[in-house]
């Protein structure tokens, strides 16, 4: 859901996740845990943000033991809502789920450098013009990558 932290998206997992029963279990969490500490007084950490997650991922498989996860990198590129000042701190971000994919045994989609590979053919505000939302070329790049990762 579009402006969620991860405790935010706890508060209706049950409901939107959970009480499917999926076989497979997609999630791309983290831009907001950042980015609502610089701009919308969000008082949080990455200890906060890789607590939070390992407690929705740790209810998630006691839930449903059988579920493959797909953990999506939280990204971010230059654009009108992300600048310099982001890094190395939103690094730290992506680093945590990057260790919780692999804690949990989750396939792990790098969106990160799916970008960063992406940045050395357009510019930033092809793929999103604000560097956290995709654009529809941004979402396609997503998709690809997605694919790739799950099929693998």
């Amino acid at each position: 859901i579009s402006g969620n932290k991860v405790y935010q998206l706890a508060e209706s997992w049950d409901a939107d996740a959970l009480s499917l029963k999926p076989d497979l279990l997609s999630i791309l969490v983290g831009v907001n845990d950042y980015w609502h500490t610089l701009s919308f007084g969000y008082k949080a950490t990455v200890e906060t943000y890789r607590k939070d997650y390992r407690t929705l991922l740790q209810k998630t498989k006691e839930q449903l033991p059988d579920v493959k996860l797909v953990i999506g990198e939280p990204y971010a590129i230059l654009g009108t809502a992300v600048n310099q000042t982001w890094f190395p701190a939103f690094s730290e971000y992506q680093q945590a789920a990057r260790e919780l994919a692999n804690e949990f045994n989750a396939s792990f989609v790098p969106y990160q450098k799916v970008y960063d590979r992406a940045l050395k053919h357009a510019p930033g505000a092809y793929w999103s013009a604000d560097g956290v939302h995709p654009s529809m070329a941004g979402a396609s790049l997503m998709a690809h990558a997605w694919l790739e990762t799950v099929k693998g």
